[in-house]
């Protein structure tokens, strides 16, 4: 849970590296992983399928709605894989013209060109423009603007059930089923960004078990590989079977390091007593935090061990006066403070933690 500088001050993780470090920092079953691994084999490029590869599928496949995986090395490349495959399954059942690609208010996507086109933010896209043709962004949870923007021409929606660079944001329950109707409706393909809320993050192994509903895509990365590379597009059969072999591919994605360490990581965040152990920290971290009864703090919300705390000042100087006091915090914007612990997060930590807060914020007002 901690991290020690050059200096030797130790620092109590509440960023994760962004929510990758479910398991925290050196944890010793993926180290042992990782080093047998490495002293076996570590790369044969994407002519062949190696053990970890096809074991890492498989699992992933059984713990979602999934019934294919296509590697990738990060979060982006999973989005632009995701893009790819959509435009193709468009293409291939509809024919020409199927290529619009819906996103949202406040979503991160990436930062690669596709991936940049979704992601509606204008100190990102303004000095790449022109970005990727056919990206339609509507107001987040606004079915009235879905509706408008979903039609014949759309060839996936792609939302994360919970957002995170836009604030700690959850997608209202009749919102994401209006947009499985929309996308049934108009032969799209739901696609969900678990990048961030995937791997254990919000209480259950994905976001999307929250609501009940199915994607057709969901993208992941970031936890999976215990801070190694590694991103996945899953998808189900219908969607694989528009992709052939030569038609995407990456020289190092899929390889049998990161994908032994990803096998710990997902064993590990997949049981049931884990994720119950995420949901009761991260309701003990909500109810902490609002118990510090600060002015600033205006509003707290987020699932599992993802939180957003919503301030009327700006998040910079609390995050800089954490480092004073030895907590490692994120903003999500200007204005609020997001918490991505590592789920092996403990009660002595969520205690520590608020209490450092408090004394951050006492400071602030004094």
């Amino acid at each position: 849970m901690y991290l020690i500088d050059s200096d030797g001050k130790q620092y109590l993780d509440f960023g994760s590296g962004i929510s990758v470090n479910a398991l925290g920092h050196a944890d010793p079953e993926v180290t042992a992983a990782v080093a047998e691994q490495i002293a076996q084999l570590s790369h044969v490029c994407n002519l062949y399928h190696s053990a970890p590869q096809a074991d890492l599928a498989e699992m992933l496949c059984n713990l979602s709605f999934a019934d294919k995986v296509f590697f990738t090395n990060s979060g982006a490349e999973a989005v632009e894989a995701a893009i790819k495959f959509a435009r193709k399954y468009g293409q291939t059942v509809y024919g020409p013209g199927k290529t619009e690609v819906v996103a949202f208010t406040g979503a991160f996507h990436g930062r690669t060109m596709g991936a940049l086109a979704l992601t509606a933010r204008e100190k990102y896209q303004a000095p790449f423009r022109p970005l990727m043709p056919g990206a339609r962004i509507a107001r987040f949870n606004d079915i009235e603007a879905a509706q408008k923007l979903i039609g014949p021409e759309t060839c996936a929606v792609i939302i994360e059930p919970v957002q995170g660079e836009g604030g700690i944001h959850a997608a209202d329950p009749e919102f994401l089923a209006t947009l499985r109707d929309l996308c049934d409706r108009f032969d799209a393909l739901l696609v969900f960004d678990e990048i961030q809320s995937g791997m254990g993050r919000t209480g259950k192994l994905w976001a999307y078990q929250h609501y009940g509903i199915e994607p057709d895509i969901m993208t992941v990365a970031k936890a999976l590989g215990a801070g190694l590379p590694i991103g996945a597009a899953l998808m189900t059969d219908e969607v694989a079977s528009a992709m052939h072999p030569g038609e995407h591919g990456s020289t190092f994605a899929g390889g049998p390091v990161v994908c032994r360490a990803a096998q710990v990581v997902l064993q590990r965040v997949s049981q049931p007593g884990f994720l119950a152990h995420v949901t009761a920290m991260g309701e003990l971290l909500r109810e902490q935090i609002e118990e510090i009864h600060s002015p600033h703090i205006t509003d707290v919300r987020g699932v599992g061990l993802m939180t957003g705390v919503q301030l009327d000042i700006d998040a910079a100087p609390i995050i800089a006066k954490g480092f004073e006091h030895g907590v490692i915090l994120l903003n999500a914007g200007a204005d609020v403070l997001r918490l991505l612990p590592p789920l092996i997060a403990q009660e002595n930590h969520i205690r520590e933690f608020t209490s450092t807060l408090q004394t951050i914020f006492s400071e602030i007002m004094a």
